[in-house]
């Protein structure tokens, strides 16, 4: 069991551990919770009803949340040269294929995200125990790799904040959902954002797709929610 500190141990009595909260009560007790001395975030988790045979890694997506915290995401794009131009103009940071190669061979990942067009996923594959395990190889199933046509509008939806997801070897999703002294509306927004991602991606309703939901501040105990109230 994980050694706790002093302050994790003062606010953990807050939370009621046989409760299950309402979304309502639990966004209004997250600000009582939080102890880091930096504007902490608010963080997603959810237990997944997996299809029997489905293996949890194999589930992965993406997600435009209504409401983001503006950040400079650096999206690097793997594209044939005649659609660098397009690239570069849509916002990437990095566009040039065989500049962008030599960087990742050489462990230098300075990308928030990688979004591919499928003629240079052959020349990508090799690179996968290097991007695998970060989470940033290309996959259709949360938007990053992409038709020529909508390259533009990829890079331009995760300029904006665009979120991927990937489930855990548990069936485990955990995604930040706001700051701590964000509007309980927006986080409450956010949510239902990241939920109906999942639902059209499994094809399952909520109800029987999730199993367990939970909210978190970066630092300090999380609280058990009920998805009903969601």
């Amino acid at each position: 069991m994980a050694r706790r500190g002093k302050k994790y141990k003062k606010v953990q009595d807050l939370v009621d551990k046989s409760k299950v909260y309402s979304i309502q009560e639990a966004l209004g007790l997250l600000k009582k919770l939080s102890y880091s001395k930096f504007p902490g975030t608010v963080e997603l988790h959810l237990a997944l009803n997996l299809p029997s045979g489905k293996d949890p890694k194999s589930i992965k997506g993406s997600v435009a949340l209504p409401h983001t915290q503006a950040k400079d995401v650096k999206v690097a794009v793997a594209v044939p040269e005649n659609l660098e131009e397009v690239a570069k103009k849509a916002g990437a940071t990095f566009y040039k294929l065989d500049e962008l190669i030599k960087k990742i061979s050489d462990g230098k990942i300075e990308f928030d995200v990688l979004i591919a067009v499928p003629e240079v996923m052959p020349k990508l594959a090799p690179l996968g125990k290097v991007l695998g395990p970060r989470g940033l190889m290309p996959n259709p199933k949360n938007g990053t790799v992409v038709s020529p046509d909508k390259l533009e509008a990829a890079i331009a939806e995760f300029k904006r904040g665009k979120m991927v997801f990937k489930a855990d070897a548990s069936g485990g999703i955990h995604v930040p959902v706001g700051k701590i002294g964000d509007p309980a509306e927006h986080i409450m927004e956010n949510i239902k954002a990241v939920i109906s991602a999942l639902v059209s991606l499994l094809g399952r309703s909520k109800e029987y797709l999730v199993r367990q939901a939970y909210l978190a501040p970066t630092m300090g105990p999380s609280i058990k929610v009920d998805l009903k109230s969601i």
